[in-house]
């Protein structure tokens, strides 16, 4: 009875927990800010804390109440913070749909069914991340691959033979366009399948290292069916649970950066169907026993996707979306990155990808569990799946690059590989 009691979980109102939002640092005149906002698109709100209350966002961890929160923040900055104003925050973030709770799981029902209902994904960036017009974003992915920083036009080594799968980065397009054509030109000019796997990075997190969904994807080029085929020969094989989180899809944008690219490399060949895959599970599940179930989960979705995928008798890519390490105040460190941490960050970006290049997941798992994943690598789940599926000779990485995400130069860096 008293261990029952002790498990019970905490009331909400009193132990409030934080969703899985993402902040960011800004800096205006003297005075820093913190920047939150809820990555799966389920909040449209924005919230700007100075730096102090962000110590209070810190402890919504759901086992601190109010009373310790404020007792804390005493201890830390020497003095009260208000009982009504902690309140006042609190109803904020919960009006806001920043706090688990009924609330958020009611506006998550809503959501769901209004995304099953939908006759399409529809486009969430076009206009912001790239153009919302057809004639003007094929104009702009020319503009990618004729760049001083894009691959131009000397043919490919590779040119005319079987493409197996790419990697390729999901950064803003406007910024990273350039290394993204590096692959798809690779793509452009191999024998290209009919049927693409497209595996990208979910960035607001699951419960499960899994989701797809079976929507038809629009882009400002038309639209980009789902193989119908292979997704009843995967839900038949017992693959209907990864199908749960299916609302994730509609806000995240790694795999719908890929697409206009996909459709201006595969313009004038074969028609074309994708299977909608987003991952997310940490490199420590393969080794950390209380991780067991879900690194089961995992083995569970590459078998049943890899009979799926061979009981169709087709050719397939693979293309992997998925960005590398993060650097900087923007994604936890004390301080902003150096030219030398940036630098030493890339040699060891460029020795973790040789496993990738040699199709070697176990290598590339251990790679991180060895740093402890310090450099937080966003996209490995996304890649060790990729080369868990992935039916190829070897890899290449083609460029490797960096963006800039703050006034703090907090930095994401990506790189650009194919598979043959």
């Amino acid at each position: 009875m008293t261990e029952a009691i002790q498990n019970a979980p905490k009331d909400p109102a009193k132990f409030p927990l934080l969703r899985n939002l993402q902040f960011s640092p800004i800096k205006e005149k003297e005075e820093q800010y913190m920047v939150l906002w809820d990555p799966t698109g389920l909040s449209q709100e924005k919230l700007v804390l100075p730096v102090h209350y962000f110590f209070i966002i810190q402890h919504l961890d759901g086992e601190h109440s109010l009373e310790q929160i404020g007792a804390a923040y005493l201890k830390r900055f020497g003095e009260f913070f208000m009982p009504d104003r902690l309140q006042r925050l609190i109803g904020d973030l919960d009006e806001k749909l920043f706090l688990e709770g009924e609330r958020v799981e009611a506006a998550k029902r809503a959501a769901q069914a209004d995304y099953r209902k939908a006759p399409v994904r529809q486009a969430r960036f076009s206009g912001k991340s790239y153009e919302a017009d057809g004639a003007k974003l094929k104009v702009q992915l020319d503009g990618f691959f004729t760049s001083k920083e894009g691959p131009d036009f000397k043919p490919s080594e590779n040119k005319g033979k079987k493409i197996k799968g790419l990697v390729v980065p999901h950064y803003e397009v406007k910024q990273a366009g350039p290394i993204y054509a590096w692959a798809y030109k690779e793509l452009q000019e191999a024998e290209a399948p009919s049927l693409f796997v497209i595996l990208g990075t979910n960035t607001a997190g699951l419960h499960r290292p899994f989701a797809v969904t079976d929507k038809n994807f629009e882009t400002p080029l038309g639209v980009v069916p789902v193989d119908r085929d292979l997704v009843a020969r995967f839900k038949k094989l017992g693959g209907e649970p990864f199908f749960d989180e299916d609302l994730s899809h509609k806000n995240e944008h790694t795999i719908e950066f890929q697409l206009p690219f996909l459709q201006h490399a595969m313009a004038g060949k074969t028609p074309f169907t994708i299977l909608p895959v987003l991952c997310s599970f940490p490199p420590t599940c393969m080794v950390d026993p209380e991780m067991k179930d879900l690194a089961g989960q995992v083995e569970t979705f590459i078998g049943i996707l890899k009979q799926a995928l061979a009981e169709s008798g087709r050719d397939y890519c693979l293309i992997g979306s998925a960005e590398l390490a993060h650097l900087g105040m923007r994604y936890g460190d004390p301080s902003p990155p150096t030219d030398f941490s940036f630098h030493r960050c890339m040699q060891t970006d460029l020795e973790m990808l040789k496993p990738v290049e040699e199709l070697n997941p176990a290598s590339f798992a251990s790679f991180i569990q060895k740093e402890g994943d310090q450099r937080r690598i966003s996209g490995f789940a996304t890649i060790y799946t990729l080369l868990r599926l992935i039916q190829a000779k070897k890899g290449t990485v083609l460029r490797y690059d960096r963006g800039i995400t703050d006034q703090y130069n907090s930095t994401v860096t990506y790189a650009s590989m194919a598979f043959f």
